[in-house]
C-alpha cells in the first residue's frame, strides 16, 4: 500500500526497517514542532512581561538559540522519508525503469558522503564545546543567561545521523531495484504527476475537514 507520500510498503525486511526508522523520524519531527510552539509561548511571555510588568523574559534570545538545532535539523529525516525536499522532479520524472533507480542512487549516494562529512565535522563542533570538567560540562556559553550550549551543538549530528540512516536505506532499495529490475519500488518516495500530486493534497485538505 502507499500513503501520502507514495512510499510503498510490504512484508519485506526492508520495508519493516523503514517503518520502524520512519517512527523515529516521525518522533524526531514532533520534537521540532514542539520546538515551534514552545518558541510561540516564550513570545508571548517575553512580551506580555515586558507590556504587563515593565521586564521581558531574561535571556529570550539565548532560549531560541538553543531550539533553533530542533527546528532546523530535527525532522530533516522525516522530509527524507516522505520526499519532500525539494528535487528535480522534471528530470527525474522523465526516466524510467533501471536508469531511474541509477539516477536515485548516484544522487543519494553523494548526498549520504555529505552528510557523513557533516556529521563528522557537527559532531566536533559539539567535541570542542562539551567539558567534564567545566561548570555544567560546557566549555561555552551563551552571551545572556549562560545557558550551556553543547545540548543544542549535540542535536545536530544527532539528527544528520538519523538521516543517514535513512539515505543508506534508500541506497539499499535502489541498488536492489537497479539489479533486480523490480518496477515496485519499497521504502523510497516515488515521483507522482501533477494529478496525483493534487489528488493527495485534496485528500489531505479533506481529511483535515473532518
Amino acid at each position: 500500500m502507499a500513503g501520502s507520500s507514495l512510499v510503498l510498503t510490504d512484508d519485506s525486511r526492508l520495508s519493516k526497517i523503514d517503518q520502524r526508522l520512519y517512527k523515529l523520524e516521525g518522533y524526531l519531527a514532533l520534537l521540532s514542532g514542539l520546538a515551534v510552539f514552545s518558541l510561540m509561548l516564550l513570545a508571548v511571555f517575553s512580551v506580555g512581561g515586558r507590556n504587563l510588568a515593565g521586564q521581558p523574559l531574561p535571556g529570550y534570545v539565548d532560549w531560541i538559540e538553543q531550539a533553533m538545532p530542533l527546528i532546523a535539523f530535527m525532522g530533516i529525516a522525516f522530509t527524507q522519508r516522505d520526499g519532500g525536499h525539494i528535487r528535480m522532479d522534471m528530470l527525474v520524472g522523465a526516466l524510467r525503469g533501471r536508469p531511474l533507480y541509477l539516477a536515485e542512487l548516484i544522487t543519494t549516494l553523494v548526498i549520504l558522503c555529505v552528510m557523513l562529512l557533516l556529521v563528522w565535522g557537527s559532531w566536533a563542533h559539539f567535541d570542542r564545546s562539551f567539558d567534564f570538567s567545566a561548570p555544567m560540562w560546557s566549555s561555552d556559553s551563551s552571551m545572556d543567561i549562560s545557558l550551556p550550549l553543547w545540548p543544542a551543538k549535540l542535536l545536530v549530528p544527532v539528527a544528520f545521523s538519523v538521516l543517514c540512516l535513512r539515505l543508506v536505506l534508500q541506497v539499499w532499495a535502489y541498488g536492489r531495484a537497479l539489479i533486480t529490475g523490480d518496477d515496485t519500488l519499497i521504502a523510497v518516495p516515488l515521483v507522482a504527476d501533477a494529478a496525483t500530486q493534487a489528488a493527495m493534497e485534496a485528500e489531505h485538505v479533506s481529511a483535515h475537514d473532518k
